[in-house]
């Protein structure tokens, strides 16, 4: 029963990330800003920065890529609506 449920949890997170392509990002972005505030409390101010440059790139992509899938999403839309 056990394996059943944790099989069905796992389909659900694969469709999240299906219908959500930018999730992955967002979550990159909160690891790595973590990471990044763990470098700054140890003393490591260089490191710290980079990480952190490379987080806020990686919300830069999730937000590209869930605006791109909103327009797509609301061109289906459209086109269903019509036809």
């Amino acid at each position: 029963m056990f394996w059943f449920k944790s099989m069905l949890f796992i389909l659900k997170i694969k469709k999240f990330f299906r219908e959500n392509p930018a999730a992955l990002c967002v979550l990159g972005f909160q690891g790595l800003l973590l990471v990044s505030a763990g470098l700054l409390i140890q003393g490591n101010s260089l490191l710290a920065d980079s990480v952190a440059t490379y987080a806020y790139f990686s919300l830069v992509l999730g937000v590209v890529l869930q605006f791109i899938y909103l327009v797509r999403h609301e061109r289906r839309q459209n086109r269903r609506d019509e036809g």
